[in-house]
């Protein structure tokens, strides 16, 4: 589904909702795609012309096959953008973070059909806020959203930073979706969490 880093024991014990994760990639791909934020190369693959595009070849999974390939480009992108050494993304997190959420995955494919009514309700968003998409999801809290409001761009632009930490939890990577919000249309700004060398 994406990078791994290296080490697993970066994993703080607080992070238990795998739904949730996968859950912050679908919105942040699908939000950064080319007919809403601009920031990836893919158009509509997570709305209607996506599935009409996909679901003949995939009858059962192309939710998920349409999924793979917006999280590979965004994960692409985002590196092409900032690519910092020893630090966790959105689409870079933990090995063991991503081990989970392939084990989650597997199991998804044999059910889909609360994915598709939750990425259904995530094209009915038709907000440009990512944050507010976001909070009327439940994905954050009003906390995390006040965080958010905090961070600032690095100088370059291309980057949020967000912390320098050896663990990541649940709220981190609420933090590192959300925090996607303080880019532009057409401007990727990519939030990132400082690993301290431990990748």
């Amino acid at each position: 589904m994406a990078h791994r880093t290296k080490n697993s024991s970066v994993v703080d014990a607080e992070v238990s909702d795998i739904d949730r994760i996968a859950k912050l990639r679908f919105v942040v791909a699908r939000f950064g795609e080319m007919d809403r934020a601009k920031w990836w190369n893919t158009k509509g693959v997570l709305a209607n012309l996506g599935e009409m595009a996909i679901s003949r070849g995939f009858a059962k999974t192309h939710l998920f096959a349409r999924a793979r390939a917006v999280f590979a480009v965004a994960a692409h992108r985002c590196d092409e953008i900032f690519n910092p050494p020893d630090a966790f993304t959105l689409w870079k997190l933990p090995a063991e973070i991503e081990d989970r959420l392939q084990d989650a995955w597997s199991q998804w494919l044999e059910d889909p059909t609360p994915w598709t009514e939750f990425l259904n309700r995530v094209n009915q968003e038709q907000s440009n806020d990512l944050l507010q998409i976001l909070l009327n999801l439940d994905l954050i809290t009003d906390a995390t959203a006040d965080q958010v409001k905090r961070l600032r761009r690095a100088d370059d632009f291309r980057s949020v930073p967000i912390a320098e930490t050896a663990s990541i939890d649940e709220g981190m990577v609420a933090l590192l979706a959300a925090a996607f919000s303080r880019g532009e249309t057409g401007k990727l700004a990519v939030p990132y969490i400082a690993g301290g060398g431990i990748a």
